[in-house]
């Protein structure tokens, strides 16, 4: 019986998430044109393989799609005062964060999806058989990881959803830099090699270079694991902020 309501709280949150923000325009910007731009802006006079940059393309585009919904809900709720009303309703706030991170995985698979559709089309992709099945594991593991990051982001909010945004793209930007998008991690400097294991992009990135046929670094099993354990830590992580600041009254 918990788990239904849980369950319907977070249908019912992810349903109001999906009607009143994927119209708004920080979600289109940083989520879908700002990644197209630095990806189109990487290949501009060089010649480049974009086939072999494309499952970081991919990843990059989940990643910055499926994380640009969370950031912008609590801090335009607590701005228009309708957070707190949601919390005086039969749902938790573990309900919400569930609820919010399910309308931003939607957001991702939605448009990352016509960028996999695109790339399958115009692009001449190797897919290996041995590994394709674990594709569509990665492309949704993904996109849930980067919705939980997305709510996380906007946790320890105020009420000024322009400053949630520009703090996200500030810890986002660095990510895409040291994952393997566009430099494989093998080539990086030693030190930044390091620091990317603390990428979940890197582990996503690598995950498609291994479904795609590109160099791969890790286990299959790895990515996908490592994956789910950001994700957890995510949401438990944005849970235990929005309970701490809610008993403070923020």
């Amino acid at each position: 019986m918990k788990f239904s309501i849980i369950f319907r709280g977070a249908m019912v949150t992810a349903r109001k998430d999906i009607k009143i923000y994927y119209k708004k325009a920080p979600v289109f910007i940083f989520g879908l044109i700002l990644p197209t731009f630095l990806f189109f802006a990487f290949f501009i006079g060089r010649q480049l393989d974009i086939a072999r940059f494309f499952p970081g393309f991919l990843a990059m585009t989940i990643f910055f799609t499926a994380s640009s919904v969370g950031p912008l809900i609590i801090p335009w709720e607590k701005q228009s005062g309708t957070f707190e009303r949601l919390l005086t309703l039969p749902v938790s706030i573990p309900t919400l964060v569930l609820g919010d991170a399910l309308a931003g995985t939607l957001f991702g698979i939605l448009i990352s999806f016509i960028v996999l559709l695109a790339g399958v089309a115009f692009l001449p992709l190797s897919f290996p058989i041995g590994v394709l099945f674990a594709l569509p594991i990665l492309f949704l593991l993904g996109n849930i990881c980067f919705a939980a990051l997305g709510v996380l982001l906007s946790a320890p909010a105020g009420r000024v959803p322009s400053n949630v945004m520009m703090l996200s793209t500030l810890i986002r930007f660095p990510l895409i830099f040291i994952s393997g998008i566009f430099i494989p991690i093998v080539d990086l400097p030693q030190m930044a090699q390091t620091v990317s294991f603390f990428s979940p992009l890197t582990y996503l990135t690598d995950g498609l270079n291994a479904t795609m046929g590109q160099q791969s670094i890790l286990l299959l099993v790895v990515d996908g694991a490592v994956l789910i354990g950001f994700a957890v830590v995510f949401l438990l992580a944005a849970s235990l902020i929005l309970k701490r600041m809610a008993l403070k009254g923020l």
